[in-house]
């Protein structure tokens, strides 16, 4: 079963596509049309707009923190009783040149 999507895709592998076409012509566009360059780097609020530049087409949790556990195929993401910890770590993470 696929994650819910303003696509209505239900097909995961069909999802997955959809989702990698998307994401990187969007990833593209943040760069060519520099509008990466006004996002925090080293931040929450930075990520967070970074993901919801990516995903917004597909997903209403874009740029959101999870509440809920999720995966694709094989591969788990950070659990939810994990993630606000792991995310206040970036946040005193100083980036590395």
């Amino acid at each position: 079963m696929a994650l819910k999507n303003h696509l209505g895709i239900n097909d995961s592998a069909e999802l997955a596509r959809m989702e990698e076409k998307i994401s990187k012509a969007k990833a593209v566009k943040l760069y060519e049309c520099s509008i990466i360059e006004d996002f925090e780097v080293g931040k929450f609020s930075g990520l967070a707009k970074i993901h919801k530049f990516l995903f917004e087409e597909l997903y209403d949790f874009a740029g959101e923190v999870r509440t809920v556990n999720i995966a694709k195929g094989n591969f788990r993401f950070a659990p939810v009783m994990y993630l606000v910890a792991a995310l206040k770590h970036i946040e005193r993470t100083k980036e590395i040149l």
